[in-house]
């Protein structure tokens, strides 16, 4: 099972259609936002996902009652935890839990977003995912992860 990991995608949408078409074209069974969506109707370029999305509320998410409506129950207060094959994770958005999470032993996947720098690596048994930033903003790439919880591997891929 391959899962999408994607996040920080503040409003650009032209980036979100471009993430949006790579992750179906990758055909992953799920799709994982770590926050930082902004706008409520970018939630219609998700809805061409040819997947589920579950996603988290980030710092910058601010009308947060339309977009839990736009959602319609797939976005969640951080931190939200998941299982996927059997494998515990748990997402949020800023990384100050992160390694608290990882050490803790008791998720597989750790998931966040936030810094816009795209990272996979390891803590101890855990695997720790940051998508980077689907936004064309500031400096860096845009980019986001595909994680096979299977093997518990990850890649990069940058959008476009």
């Amino acid at each position: 099972m391959r899962v999408g990991i994607i996040s920080d995608t503040h409003d650009d949408m032209s980036s979100v259609g471009k993430a949006v078409a790579l992750l179906n074209a990758e055909k992953v069974s799920h799709v994982i936002h770590a926050g930082d969506i902004i706008s409520p109707f970018t939630f219609e370029l998700f809805g061409e996902l040819g997947c589920p999305l579950t996603a988290i509320f980030g710092n910058n998410d601010g009308d947060r009652i339309l977009l839990k409506e736009k959602a319609g129950g797939r976005i969640h207060n951080q931190p939200h935890f998941m299982t996927f094959h059997e494998r515990r994770v748990v997402v949020l958005h800023e990384p100050d839990l992160v390694h608290a999470f990882a050490d803790s032993g008791r998720f597989d996947l750790v998931i966040y977003g936030h810094t816009h720098r795209p990272e996979i690596r390891r803590q101890g048994d855990t695997l720790i995912v940051n998508p980077g930033k689907v936004a064309r903003l500031h400096k860096g790439e845009s980019t986001l992860a595909i994680v096979d919880v299977e093997k518990m591997e990850a890649e990069i891929i940058r959008i476009e």
